[in-house]
């Protein structure tokens, strides 16, 4: 899975997202990639592809904490942030989402996921967050 052109640094963060066995673990990796990054000691791609790798260790520990890290994952998860800030999903923002999610190759079970996780937090914060349904195919368009 490590592909061979990783560096030693990141060879060694990699071994370290393995063994992790908390997603407390998994953030303060990501923590510290993302300084490393800041100081240009890992490269964009690298700290991407480590994001990656932690995101998809963090869906096999039990919790359901979100672990923030540079990732394709965290990505998508800013910008649903910001599509729910105001407190509606619209179809047309969802349709926009579903865009994202091809373009990242985030799956629909990521995005469920993700969404419930966010609605979740939203819920325990005393917010409220509307999301407008699809009208099925054939359906009486008569008012």
């Amino acid at each position: 899975m490590a592909a061979p052109s990783m560096t030693r640094r990141s060879r060694k963060y990699f071994k370290k997202i393995q063994r992790a066995k908390t997603k407390y673990e998994l953030q303060s990796i990501a923590s510290t990639i993302q300084s490393d990054l800041d100081r240009r000691n890992l490269s964009y791609d690298e700290a991407l592809n480590l994001g990656n790798f932690i995101q998809n260790r963090a869906d096999q520990l039990p919790g359901t904490s979100i672990v923030y890290a540079v990732s394709d994952r965290d990505a998508y998860r800013r910008t649903l942030e910001l599509y729910l800030r105001d407190a509606l999903l619209t179809r047309t923002e969802q349709l926009l989402l579903w865009e994202e999610r091809r373009r990242l190759g985030i799956s629909d079970e990521e995005h469920d996921r993700l969404l419930n996780q966010l609605l979740e937090i939203w819920k325990s914060q005393g917010k409220s967050v509307t999301i407008q349904r699809f009208e099925k195919a054939g359906g009486n368009a008569d008012v």
